[in-house]
């Protein structure tokens, strides 16, 4: 497995190209902004981009989309859940002024315990609800895509719109019980792994709790 990543947009995303070099097959997780970067990256890859597979639907996750598509026509995949968060993203990037390309209906839903191929790739879906009510994670062994869930050092916001911060604590006690050495690939800053962050996180360590949610 090969993984590229870029950082766009004026919130940071981390978007991933993943390529199974065994067939140079690739799927693009959370391509969130700046498609022309993101289309630079996989013509510089030379991998085919088979598939874009979404963690969550917030608008900093879901900006590049539409500017890959028009590239390439690849199925969008998404938990059916996030739908709500996908129709409200234009109305988030309005407060925040910035500019914003709508995706569209994805193409393929997915949940929990399904599992998600490109090449000779394999992925677990795995519902991880909390920063978003579809979120999920992405996990092939001991690697993880895992959106806004676990950052190094932190976690994802529950103080938006359609957050539950009860339902991120127990998303947090699943991914917890994973091996220690499995490295976390997040929506934002630095790489990670599980282990890193159940010895320092606050938020895993039981210092911190996740904030109540606002009403939106």
């Amino acid at each position: 497995m090969k993984v590229l990543s870029k950082t766009v947009g004026a919130f940071q995303e981390n978007a991933y190209l993943v390529i199974d070099e065994t067939t140079n097959d690739a799927v693009f997780i959370d391509p969130g902004d700046e498609p022309e970067v993101l289309i630079e990256l996989v013509r510089t890859s030379g991998a085919t981009l088979r598939a874009i597979w979404l963690t969550h639907a917030h608008l900093d996750h879901v900006g590049g989309i539409a500017g890959l598509l028009r590239v390439w026509k690849v199925p969008v995949h998404m938990h059916p859940a996030d739908r709500p968060v996908l129709e409200r993203a234009p109305v988030s990037a309005a407060m925040y002024g910035m500019p914003f390309e709508a995706p569209g209906t994805p193409d393929v839903f997915i949940d929990d315990g399904q599992r998600l191929t490109i090449g000779t790739l394999s992925f677990d879906v795995v519902h991880t609800p909390g920063h978003a009510p579809g979120h999920v994670v992405f996990r092939n062994g001991t690697t993880m895509f895992g959106g806004d869930l676990l950052f190094a050092g932190s976690i994802g916001r529950t103080d938006l719109p359609y957050a539950d911060p009860a339902a991120m604590e127990e998303s947090l006690d699943k991914i917890s019980q994973w091996d220690d050495a499995t490295v976390v690939h997040p929506g934002h800053g630095p790489s990670t792994t599980i282990g890193h962050e159940k010895a320092s996180n606050p938020f895993l360590t039981g210092m911190a709790k996740p904030v109540k949610r606002v009403t939106a």
